[in-house]
């Protein structure tokens, strides 16, 4: 269950997420000198409360509020800040089913970062997004306990979480987030999530697809003609994803934002003098060549 916690405003206002995220207003960015704010407040099965706080708007934290000897799990090298009774720790998840050596040859971390508070006062951690993107958090006690998302969008968790790589069809490599606790997920650009009902399809770029509840059937298949990926610039594989369950996807995944990256700097523009110039001097160059070459060969 998550709570928004008035504050300034008065009173609670508890809402059914149903697996939808909890998106922070941008009227509720924590003011200056007022660290940690606390705006949302998670209720775990077990009754206990966790505050945590979503701060700004493109490249987001998750602040998360730890009493003592609490602790949540992060993906390694995610830590912005944290308060000086927090102790972190790399372990090796011991229920990965074998998933690690996946993760190893995929070139993934196969440890998880664990942030305790040791000291006998309230703590806080903040957990930074890797990229520009934004965080979701998903209470999986509503989601059936089981979500499976992209390997690299796993951010942070709170309460039960286990998180198992597990490789799909065509050799996608996924997480599976299975417990009662609440999970952050990082998505790039804007999130829009679809609930599908019995039998209803929707396709979506794979890159694209960040999460999805369990009972959501995934079948990946070949986007096209290869003439139309080379040339279209669209992805060659499209998630052909069947209802009933929950899906969320991003606009902006960090792959495509890399290409758009590598092509602007790759790719200098044609309408730039200084390379026009050079082009003009290379066939100049090519032209006295070539004549040179002929009139020596008549003499």
């Amino acid at each position: 269950l998550l709570i928004f916690w008035g504050g300034g405003r008065g009173g609670r206002e508890a809402f059914d997420s149903a697996c939808a995220p909890a998106l922070l207003p941008q009227s509720m960015a924590a003011p200056a000198l007022s660290t940690p704010f606390q705006p949302y407040v998670y209720q775990s099965p077990q009754a206990a409360l966790t505050p945590f706080q979503i701060l700004g708007g493109e490249a987001q934290i998750v602040q998360v509020m730890l009493k003592p000897q609490e602790r949540i799990a992060a993906r390694p090298g995610s830590m912005c800040y944290m308060s000086a009774s927090i102790q972190l720790e790399n372990v090796l998840p011991p229920d990965n089913g074998g998933g690690g050596v996946w993760q190893w040859f995929f070139g993934k971390n196969i440890t998880t970062t664990l942030f305790t508070n040791t000291g006998d006062q309230d703590g806080y951690v903040g957990i930074g997004a890797p990229s520009l993107a934004r965080i979701l958090p998903i209470d999986l006690a509503t989601c059936g306990g089981e979500v499976i998302c992209q390997s690299d969008a796993f951010l942070c968790s709170v309460n039960d979480v286990t998180v198992t790589p597990t490789v799909m069809r065509r050799g996608f490599l996924m997480h599976k987030l299975i417990g009662q606790g609440l999970a952050f997920l990082a998505a790039g650009g804007s999130i829009v999530q679809k609930n599908l009902a019995h039998g209803e399809v929707i396709m979506v770029d794979a890159g694209c697809m960040v999460a999805m509840t369990s009972s959501v059937d995934l079948q990946i298949k070949y986007g096209g003609s290869v003439k139309r990926t080379l040339f279209g610039g669209d992805g060659l594989f499209t998630a052909h994803l069947t209802g009933p369950g929950v899906v969320f996807i991003q606009s902006l995944p960090f792959h495509r934002l890399a290409q758009r990256i590598a092509r602007a700097v790759t790719s200098p523009s044609v309408r730039e003098p200084r390379l026009l110039a050079q082009i003009a001097f290379f066939f100049f160059v090519v032209y006295v060549m070539v004549v040179s070459s002929l009139l020596l060969t008549d003499i």
